[in-house]
């Protein structure tokens, strides 16, 4: 069965699995844009105040228990977009009451880009009717094929757009060996991967970002570059967080190349750490991981986003600022956070490290303009 499912894909497996370096030849996901759009978001980004420009580097956790909650972060703070949390459950008219209000704050110029995580199976945030019930990737990955994967994504991500959503914070790349499913507390034990076979995932990551891009619903790579070989959550956990095994050249990259050549608007980075890659720096911090790797090896200009680094326990040693500023120091551009309350804290670390450090200043332009580009595509600024 997965050998027929395999010859179907073999354009992934001939550019990815042949020896080369992963990603080697992949598309580079910059958002495709007209000479118009391209100058218009010029001067959309020397027109923005301050302010605004530096609230488009974070998302902010909005929560079905108190959907108002984050409003003020948008009319007060202009972040740049919401992470639907908490599990709305109320279907689809309702959740699109919510996302509308608080849509209605964001500047009309560069409006808001509202998340979810719509995985399937155990992570599925948005419930009720009009929504269905998602199967986890896994069972997906072993019983469908791509072509049935990206036909039914495209009909799950529908429903997102009906509800106001237009990022889904899905697919998992992650890979995890079929041996260790169940010691891998953050993907394997709730069977969040599509398959254990490296080769498998990447052709089941690219049936998903195409069925999200069908339905006009931009997708979310995650969580590069991997969390398949560690014991712990990062969400609950700062220990048995280290990937003893992933090195540049590693299989288990192939699934993230695969959804960069497929278009994925953004890639979201994890908070472990990779011992082959860069010991001494969490993923989220480290500029080998997002410049060197990520950028460089792998050639992806698309936004680069941060897993939570609100409340998870991994990065809780990190100063709350200072999870702002080391990610966009190492080369990222979007933090999301799912403790609103951090709002303030790290949108003054930002600004204050923008005032002292031309060199910080001329990564956090080049991220407000990857940023603006992006939203531009998906049709979420006024050069759309």
């Amino acid at each position: 069965m997965r050998q027929r499912l395999l010859a179907t894909g073999g354009l992934i497996v001939a550019t990815l699995a042949g020896g080369a370096q992963p990603g080697a030849g992949a598309a580079t996901s910059e958002p495709g844009l007209t000479a118009r759009q391209a100058t218009c978001v010029g001067q959309l980004n020397k027109d923005l105040s301050t302010k605004a420009r530096v609230g488009q580097l974070i998302w902010v956790g909005m929560y079905a228990s108190d959907p108002h909650g984050a409003d003020r972060y948008v009319a007060d703070y202009d972040v740049g977009g919401v992470v639907l949390l908490g599990g709305f459950h109320s279907g689809v008219s309702a959740t699109r009451a919510a996302t509308g209000h608080i849509a209605s704050f964001a500047d009309p110029r560069v409006k808001l880009v509202v998340a979810a995580d719509q995985e399937g199976g155990y992570v599925q945030q948005l419930q009720g009717s009009g929504f269905s019930t998602i199967p986890t990737a896994y069972y997906q990955g072993r019983t469908w094929t791509p072509s049935t994967i990206q036909t039914r994504t495209a009909a799950w991500a529908g429903q997102l757009k009906a509800a106001g959503v237009n990022v889904n914070l899905a697919p998992v790349a992650d890979t995890v060996n079929k041996d260790f499913m169940p010691y891998n507390r953050p993907i394997g034990y709730y069977q969040r991967n599509y398959d254990y076979v490296a080769d498998r995932v990447a052709i089941d990551v690219r049936a998903a970002v195409g069925g999200m891009h069908a339905a006009g619903v931009a997708s979310t790579v995650k969580h590069f570059p991997g969390l398949g070989r560690i014991t712990d959550n990062t969400d609950t956990s700062s220990t048995g967080i280290t990937d003893p095994s992933t090195w540049p050249g590693s299989a288990y990259l192939r699934p993230f190349a695969a959804g960069m050549d497929a278009g994925t608007e953004f890639v979201m980075v994890s908070n472990a750490y990779y011992a082959r890659i860069d010991p001494a720096r969490q993923a989220v911090f480290s500029p080998t991981v997002i410049e060197g790797l990520l950028r460089g090896q792998l050639g992806y200009q698309g936004v680069v986003i941060t897993d939570d680094v609100g409340a998870a326990v991994a990065v809780s040693s990190t100063p709350v600022g200072s999870r702002a500023t080391k990610f966009i120091s190492a080369g990222g551009d979007i933090v999301l956070t799912a403790t609103p309350s951090s709002v303030p804290t790290m949108l003054e670390a930002i600004r204050a490290a923008r005032a002292t450090s031309p060199t910080f200043k001329a990564k956090l332009d080049a991220a407000v303009l990857r940023i603006l580009r992006t939203k531009t595509a998906m049709g979420l600024t006024s050069c759309s």
